[in-house]
């Protein structure tokens, strides 16, 4: 069987996935993959045989989206270009995890997708939103890489095809401490914006993980990490809690972990919004805004007792199955 397998490389999240599931798709047969978007700094470890820059995100300096830069930096002609060159019929199966350049090509090429991953479990109404719904959030997330076909992942099941999010295989092996250290993964934010909060509160050990640190270093209480995968995992494994975004794969795997979590959603990103509202309701702390009294923050959440649900890890030879046996249906 040969298989076509888009990633959307707007993040790390969706490259991650990827890789852990690689190993499990090929025991049904050989993969292409197509990576689309230029955000991602992990080292991809995985046959991309198609590559184009799609729709990439920029952010502001500290914890926003640059709408400007990113309409800027689309490329209609190019992107009708790239759907159209990608040789879908050549395939058995297309599966997308929310790409819009092959949901193009699907429909030009009058090929069927299924769409797997976190953005299909959005196709639901039950699904959390936040209080303030977007329209233009809403059509994106509907819209913007549709497939005939949707499998879910989120925190919890809720629909019926929702399914449990991926962990990574060295997540569930592992045996989590807690060594007092909190890690750190922003990658909207700015040094700045956050260096001032960190170094006032010098009891507290900090790994902060940058796409803008090249090598190891420690200043003070903090210790500046490249984004890495393996020293991220140990990271997690070994903290206390974790300060991150609105994203799903960290939150979920924190959570896995039974780690406390400190979730700031991307301003105007209404998938984090989405997510930090389902954190909510599951009871993390979510902070919209970074002022001046961000290290009392902090100081307040490591203080906190919390109680998360537990976490269920996917049980991907099962979703495989699924997934193949719903693509023929």
């Amino acid at each position: 069987m040969k298989i076509f397998y888009a990633i959307q490389a707007t993040g790390n999240g969706h490259i991650s996935r990827a890789m852990q599931l690689y190993p499990y798709l090929q025991k049904y047969g050989n993969i292409d993959f197509f990576l689309s978007g230029n955000n991602a700094s992990l080292d991809i470890k995985l046959p991309v045989k198609f590559k184009s820059k799609g729709c990439s995100l920029h952010y502001s300096k500290c914890g926003g989206l640059n709408y400007w830069d990113i309409v800027k930096n689309i490329k209609p002609r190019q992107i009708y270009k790239d759907a159209e060159s990608l040789p879908l019929k050549e395939y058995d199966i297309v599966i997308n995890d929310f790409d819009s350049i092959t949901s193009l090509a699907c429909k030009m090429q009058n090929v069927h997708s299924i769409q797997l991953g976190h953005q299909a479990s959005f196709i639901s109404q039950l699904t959390p939103r936040p209080e303030k719904k977007s329209l233009m959030g809403e059509m994106i997330l509907k819209h913007y890489a549709p497939s005939s076909k949707n499998i879910g992942l989120h925190f919890e099941k809720y629909d019926s095809f929702i399914l449990p999010p991926i962990i990574k295989d060295e997540i569930i092996a592992s045996d989590p401490i807690n060594l007092k250290h909190i890690t750190v993964y922003l990658p909207s934010f700015d040094i700045d914006c956050l260096q001032k909060a960190f170094s006032s509160i010098p009891e507290i050990q900090f790994h902060w993980f940058l796409n803008t640190v090249e090598q190891k270093h420690t200043i003070g209480n903090i210790t500046y990490f490249p984004v890495n995968q393996k020293k991220f995992n140990k990271s997690l494994i070994t903290c206390e809690g974790i300060i991150t975004g609105g994203g799903f794969e960290t939150p979920a795997e924190a959570l896995y972990l039974g780690k406390k979590v400190l979730s700031i959603p991307i301003r105007n990103h209404y998938e984090q919004e989405c997510n930090a509202a389902a954190l909510k309701k599951m009871g993390v702390p979510v902070v919209y805004e970074v002022s001046d009294d961000f290290n009392t923050i902090i100081e307040n959440w490591i203080d906190l007792d919390l109680k998360y649900p537990k976490m269920e890890a996917n049980n991907i030879p099962e979703t495989l199955e699924y997934l193949f046996d719903t693509y023929k249906d």
